[in-house]
């Protein structure tokens, strides 16, 4: 098995234990998945196992039609939505699927979660949606709904379920849901003041801009340079 595997493995082993450990979800419940550009297959977490216990042999690898490619364990029941997301987004490269608290309240009540923190408006926008109507989990009508209410955001609430969050790397769809959870927590804690004062559009594509075209861009130019120069040695 060669070195990409693996290393594609390991994310999604050390990524699981990552979510345990900051809270994005308990037990069993939740997956994570990672598309490799080279061969377009994703690598999806085992169904039903303890974050904590997963190893590079329980991962399990899957085309897009859910196809298994690789593993001998059960894949994520909700492989189906993983895949829709690929399927929909070609710059989606990672996609995390928590059950995390204040998020989820939103999904009971079918809310929009509009941005009130500036780190959210900066990396998934204006508001998050839904995935609506309503589907079972693990079925394929659920990853049609979820790529339909991702649509070009890079998160999606699962109505009395949990939510969906993308991006062009792992690192990426992690930071996404946990700037979620975190804009979650802050518009409950806001109302229980007061009605929340909203970004105007104008503000959220400005610091959008700015993320895009300047925030750390020097930084990880420099530490990209770094990188070349050491694997030149």
């Amino acid at each position: 098995m060669s070195k990409t595997k693996d290393a594609l493995k390991d994310l999604i082993v050390e990524t699981g234990r990552s979510m345990i450990q900051t809270g994005m979800t308990v037990g069993t419940w939740g997956n994570i998945s990672v598309r490799d550009a080279e061969t377009n297959y994703m690598y999806i977490s085992p169904s039903g196992m303890d974050y904590m216990s997963i190893e590079r042999r329980h991962v399990v690898v899957l085309d897009l039609e859910t196809n298994v490619i690789d593993g001998e364990f059960e894949p994520s029941i909700e492989k189906n939505m993983h895949a829709a997301a690929y399927l929909a987004r070609a710059g989606v490269n990672a996609v995390v699927h928590t059950h995390p608290i204040f998020s989820s309240v939103f999904g009971v009540v079918e809310m929009e979660l509009p941005a009130v923190s500036e780190d959210f408006a900066q990396i998934v926008g204006d508001v998050v949606g839904l995935a609506l109507p309503y589907e079972l989990p693990g079925t394929p009508e659920l990853g049609k709904a979820a790529a339909k209410g991702l649509g070009d955001k890079n998160a999606v609430i699962l109505p009395r379920h949990g939510a969906l969050s993308v991006g062009p790397d792992m690192d990426w769809a992690l930071k996404v849901a946990r700037v979620l959870e975190k804009n979650a927590q802050i518009y409950l804690n806001a109302k229980l003041l007061g009605e929340p004062k909203l970004f105007k559009r104008e503000e959220i594509d400005a610091m959008q801009a700015f993320v895009k075209d300047h925030y750390g861009k020097k930084n990880r130019s420099l530490g990209d340079a770094a990188d070349r120069k050491a694997s030149q040695r």
